[in-house]
């Protein structure tokens, strides 16, 4: 299995990225996926999830309203749609999959099976 992040790069506050994640060897929609971000000195933080065979993805208070996560199941892609960013969003962005993940364990990074290599993601004030 393999995921491949992408879609990062410098942005001013206020612009938009969107980051995209695309799958080999696992199929997204029967699979929890996780959008996480380390900023530099800081651990892991989940920012958004798609639970498997659930419609209602989760997002951080410190994102809500901003980002956007939505799967493409045709390409087997999961996209991160980031608006009016700020600052604070700069960090380093990845993405985890994981088919048998439970709830309880998914704002852990370390607990999923799958993840990308993490894409840089840049806002400047």
């Amino acid at each position: 299995v393999q995921l491949q992040a992408s879609g990062g790069g410098v942005v001013q506050a206020g612009g938009s990225l969107r980051l995209s994640c695309a799958a080999s060897g696992l199929t997204f929609s029967r699979a929890t996926v996780g959008w996480f971000r380390q900023a530099p000195g800081k651990e892991h933080e989940l920012v958004a999830r798609h639970l498997r065979y659930n419609s209602n993805p989760y997002y951080a208070d410190s994102v809500k309203g901003r980002f956007t996560t939505f799967r493409d199941n045709a390409k087997n892609t999961v996209y991160l749609q980031m608006n009016n960013l700020k600052p604070e969003d700069t960090a380093v962005y990845y993405c985890a999959a994981d088919s048998r993940i439970i709830l309880s364990s998914s704002f852990e990074i370390s607990n999923y099976d799958y993840k990308g290599q993490g894409t840089q993601v840049t806002v400047s004030s």
